[in-house]
């Protein structure tokens, strides 16, 4: 693995994994959950009409250690591009990232190249998206996370050779 896991885990009691789809999320947060207690929650996409400000706030409000697969940030870079909106306003994604800071946490931006990620896609799910829209949503999770950075603390971890 391309991050110093136990680091991670010495330093951190929530960890946001994030980035594209294939781009290693779950390899992560499995390791995660079985070499260091991490809970793990996956958040895929909440159905239109619910609340997905309450939800995130309540997955944050889990006791003990997690590690998110997946998380709110995604629906700022896949809600724009995917749905023509974010269903977050800046307020709840400060008020988000505000219960991550609180809680001693970390968000990890994992990348690697739009290449690589739909390789891994279409060897994983037998689909995937087209090289220019992977390259639309990394430049889009680039572009998020340097907001994000202005609020709380950001690694971004190149993840190009992990299989």
């Amino acid at each position: 693995m391309a991050a110093d896991l136990a680091l991670w885990a010495d330093r951190y009691e929530v960890i946001v994994l994030e980035g594209c789809d294939g781009v290693g999320k779950t390899t992560y947060a499995m390791t995660l959950m079985i070499r260091y207690g991490y809970q793990r929650v996956h958040a895929g996409r909440t159905p239109e009409g619910a609340d997905l400000f309450q939800r995130h706030r309540s997955i944050l409000a889990l006791p003990g250690r997690l590690v998110l697969d997946r998380s709110f940030i995604s629906e700022l870079v896949y809600g724009p591009i995917l749905h023509g909106r974010c269903r977050l306003t800046p307020s709840e994604t400060l008020q988000l990232l505000a219960m991550v800071t609180a809680r001693g946490g970390i968000l990890v931006h994992l990348t690697a190249s739009p290449e690589q990620i739909h390789a891994r896609l279409v060897a994983r799910d037998g689909t995937a998206p087209t090289i220019a829209e992977l390259r639309t949503l990394s430049a889009r999770y680039l572009m998020v996370f340097s907001d994000l950075a202005r609020y709380t603390k950001v690694i971004t971890v190149d993840n190009e050779q992990a299989a």
